[in-house]
């Protein structure tokens, strides 16, 4: 006999330890209260304590190389470096994929490993194999091998204020400073701050008036500016130290260096030969932060750090702006990612909310309101349970695993409504109230229960997976996982508590409860903001009570009630008679249904396959930015750039002027413009900093957030650009809404050894694309490079004793300048460059001018020891597996259709 209820428990089946469970929980509500409350409790500890991120992390096994060749062309790269290296690793074992990126200055290669492999064994193996080559060009620097650091943006600070560079680039320095010593935040850079450089800049007018050569001045240099430790003098009265103490830091002190002497002895001084500029390296590091120029403090996540907490942190200290920031500069959060996960979780909130109403309505309307609440309440409380769960094994949470989440909202229904349903019928069947709880609730325990190991053992395998999809699925199939368990304890321990036991001095009465239930959940659900819907809530509640007051209330639950049983009815007759004739029929001709049943699957498979109902692996997440990326030419001088990027930022301008003016209400926060580089658009930081160039720019425009903006990201993008019109066809100009990563819909690789196959496969596919319906923003990687003066020796260069590497020796002194001493200048790595003047490097005539110095001391003009070619290479060259690499992108309507669309499409017909 079952305690408090009266009657006998009926044991259905055989009897298994679990029954003995429900049973135990069942009779002793004051238990599954408890592990109500304590799942509760352990959730909401759980959410306080668990960092939030908005990417997994990803231990990726990627090995980085990198090596700086300055001054060579993407070819010498590609040849004197790249091909050199990938030689080197190719055999080690366990690799995944070797990339490369052979471009001007620099030989960067991502070696990837699988998954299973130690990531610190990884990175000795490369070492030692890059270490072990001798046969790199003399002129390239040392190799940088590291693991790749994948790291996450969470925000970044913009300073804006002072015109000069130099006091910029130090208040950004200092922000920065300030911003690592805050708590918890430690990975914080500069973002577009040129290195400090001293450049010593002789014409060759005054190398020819002194007699000197650009290695007389750099040996002078050399001997004079130095600190030389000269060892000790051990003396009776103790040892002293002799050192040689002549070390120049700064251009003043070498300005006053000499580098040679007149025949009456006098010295010649280098600011006597040279103009000397203590000023910054001539990289194109162009920023503007709505009109006015700005250092960009990026702050990333590491670790287990919280995202929010990190932004919260760097919020505060932008709010209280320090006390030693000059007047006139201001400082403005720019790009909060922590935003993103925000709206994760509003979507998280908004998908419970919209289901816990479906189920209270529904099960409201066939069942009781008893049962209705308590299944209504088991879906928070699992997820409660869930997320402690995932705390437990040392999951953390993240944009993905919210998204697990929102995918198992529908299970958890699932669990509790077949329970509820269960004891519902038990209960009609004349059990008692606690005996129709067990007995409802064993019934159904082994399906529920195979149900859920079901779902866990379809979402095992993905946590196995490798790569960086196999990272995401494995977060999203072990929240799914947790939840799915939690649901299980909950709907077996908690539920049958609840349903068992039925109070009857309830204030508002079942009917009453249940409609505050309903109306509470759809205020919230459906209220434009947190605090309306509050409001509404609290309204509603109000109104209730008046009514239960003045016994409206009862009237109404009567007269529900009596619609409910109507219903029921009705629903009991369709079940008892159309549906239990086909389902008899379906039973009799068993392989007719199974064959109808087969075609409704082939048949559903078909339209997906067909492209009639459009599929999409990934769907774009539309952001509150929108960022133009602009690529010109490659060789266009950064003017030419500036310009292109001014009329993009005034017509940026001119649409945040409109769409204020339509919308009464501010639309665009914030307007960057950016010369140099490309402006950053998705989350993910890569495996390494931005790479500066003189033809790359952009505008970025900020939005406010999109609850009651009142136009859509998309729509201010399509105005931006019809307002800036056309660009060249050699302009590349592309406007990027996707707050994700930015990756392209289709994105198709090929691959060969011969450039000019490779263009016209390019030239190929583009075409090919075009004649697609909704495709557009068609582009390719495969670009032309600057154009190029060869060099060669004549005749009677050779007669003089010249070599091509001599001759390109000295070419390479006076157009790219020759490092004469590097110094570290406080935490400043400082270059010393011995080269032309900046205007004569920027012009042809130079050339022409030039002098030769041969080895027996003479000096012959460049044209009479050279001939110069004209030609093009290609610029930045790729390179996977040792073979070179070209990729055609492309973004779709999806409207009218999508990547996936295509892309089958393509391999039926035109790549086939």
């Amino acid at each position: 006999m079952a305690r408090g209820c009266g009657c006998r428990v009926q044991r259905l089946g055989r009897t298994f330890p679990v029954n003995r469970v429900i049973s135990w929980f069942a009779t002793n509500h004051v238990a599954a209260n408890l592990v109500m409350a304590l799942a509760i409790l352990a959730g909401l500890v759980s959410i306080v304590r668990i960092p939030f991120k908005l990417v997994p992390d990803m231990d990726v096994p990627i090995v980085t190389v990198s090596v700086p060749y300055l001054g060579a062309a993407p070819a010498e790269v590609e040849s004197g470096v790249c091909a050199r290296l990938e030689e080197q690793l190719e055999g080690i074992e366990g690799i995944r994929e070797l990339r490369s990126v052979a471009a001007e200055g620099r030989c960067s290669i991502e070696v990837e490993f699988f998954y299973d492999v130690d990531r610190l064994r990884a990175l000795g193996e490369v070492d030692s194999r890059v270490n072990a080559i001798h046969t790199l060009p003399i002129e390239t620097e040392k190799p940088i091998v590291e693991l790749a650091q994948v790291t996450d943006l969470v925000l970044e600070v913009a300073v804006t204020g002072p015109e000069d560079e130099r006091a910029l680039k130090e208040l950004g320095r200092r922000v920065r400073d300030d911003i690592r010593r805050l708590p918890g935040v430690t990975e914080a850079w500069v973002l577009n701050e040129r290195p400090y450089e001293i450049a010593v800049e002789v014409s060759e007018a005054s190398l020819s008036r002194y007699r000197l050569s650009f290695d007389d001045i750099a040996s002078a240099l050399r001997k004079r500016s130095l600190d030389l430790p000269g060892g000790a003098v051990k003396t009776e009265q103790g040892e002293l130290l002799l050192r040689s103490s002549g070390q120049a830091y700064w251009g003043d002190e070498l300005k006053n260096l000499p580098v040679t002497s007149r025949a009456d002895g006098t010295r010649v001084l280098l600011k006597d030969v040279a103009e000397v500029v203590d000023g910054f390296a001539e990289t194109v590091q162009g920023l503007r932060f709505d009109g006015r120029p700005a250092a960009l403090v990026r702050v990333a996540r590491v670790g287990n750090q919280d995202a929010g907490q990190i932004s919260e942190t760097v919020k505060r200290y932008v709010a209280e702006a320090p006390s030693y920031l000059p007047a006139g500069t201001e400082l403005a959060i720019w790009r909060d990612q922590s935003a993103r996960l925000a709206i994760r979780l509003a979507t998280l909130l908004d998908s419970g909310l919209q289901g816990l109403l479906l189920v209270l309505i529904l099960l409201a309307l066939f069942l009781r309101p008893h049962v209705a609440l308590w299944v209504g309440a088991g879906i928070p409380i699992a997820f409660l349970g869930a997320i402690f769960l995932i705390y437990a094994f040392g999951f953390s949470m993240d944009a993905t695993s919210l998204m697990g989440f929102i995918l198992a909202i529908g299970m958890l229904v699932d669990d509790a409504v077949v329970v509820g349903e269960s004891v519902y019928v038990s209960h009609r069947q004349g059990a008692g109230q606690l005996a129709g709880a067990i007995e409802g609730a064993q019934r159904v325990l082994l399906p529920v229960t195979f149900g859920v190991l079901t779902t866990v053992v379809a979402f095992l395998p993905l946590l196995f997976g490798e790569g960086r999809i196999g990272v995401i699925f494995g977060v999203m199939a072990s929240t799914v996982i947790c939840c799915v368990i939690a649901s299980l304890i909950e709907c077996m321990t908690v539920l049958p508590a609840h349903l068992g036991h039925r109070s009857t001095r309830l204030p508002l009465g079942e009917f009453g409860l249940i409609l505050l239930a309903i109306v509470i959940v759809a205020s919230l659900a459906l209220a434009p903001s947190l605090r309306v819907g509050a409001a509404l809530a609290v309204a509603a509640g109000a109104l209730l009570w008046a009514l239960h007051m003045t016994g409206w209330l009862n009237k109404l639950g009567a007269r529900f009630t009596r619609g409910q049983v109507r219903f029921e009815s009705a629903l009991a007759w369709f079940v008892a008679n159309p549906f239990r004739r086909l389902a008899e029929r379906a039973l009799r001709n068993r392989a007719l249904a199974l064959a109808a049943g087969f075609v409704v699957l082939v048949l559903a498979a078909a339209t997906v396959y067909s492209g009639h109902v459009p599929y999409s692996f990934t769907m774009p997440t539309k952001g509150d930015s929108i960022v133009a990326r602009l690529t010109m030419p490659l060789g266009s001088s950064e003017t030419a750039t500036a310009a292109v990027v001014d009329r993009l930022a005034s017509t940026a301008w001119e649409v945040r002027a409109q769409v204020t003016a339509e919308h009464e209400q501010p639309v665009v926060e914030h307007i960057v413009e950016t010369i140099g580089a490309h402006p950053a658009a998705g989350i993910r930081l890569g495996f390494g900093r931005d790479r500066a160039a003189a033809h790359l720019g952009g505008v970025t425009m900020q939005l406010t957030p999109s609850e009651g903006r009142g136009i859509t990201t998309n729509e201010v993008a399509a105005r931006w650009r019809d307002i800036n019109g056309p660009v060249p066809s050699d302009v590349r100009l592309v406007f990027l809404t996707d707050r994700v990563a930015q990756m392209p819909g289709i994105d198709i690789r090929l691959t060969g050894s011969d450039p000019a196959s490779l263009g016209r496969a390019v030239a190929a596919v583009r075409r090919e694309l075009a004649t697609y319906p909704g495709v557009y923003q068609i582009a390719d990687t495969f670009r032309i490079g600057k154009e190029e003066l060869q060099l060669a020796v004549t005749p009677a260069g050779e007669a003089l004793g010249l070599t091509l590497a001599e001759v390109g020796r000295q070419v390479r002194q006076a157009f790219y300048g020759e490092e004469v001493q590097r110094v570290q200048r406080g935490r400043d790595d400082v270059r010393i460059m011995l080269r032309y003047p900046a205007a004569d490097r920027r012009s042809l005539a130079s050339l022409d001018s030039l002098r030769i110095r041969t080895s027996a001391g003479g000096e012959v003009p460049f044209r009479t020891v050279a001939d110069v070619t004209h030609g093009r290479g290609l610029a930045d060259i790729e390179r996977v597996d040792g073979g070179r690499t070209v990729n055609v992108t492309a973004e779709t309507d999806r409207t009218v259709t999508t990547p996936d669309a295509v892309l089958r499409q393509l391999d039926r017909g035109f790549l086939a």
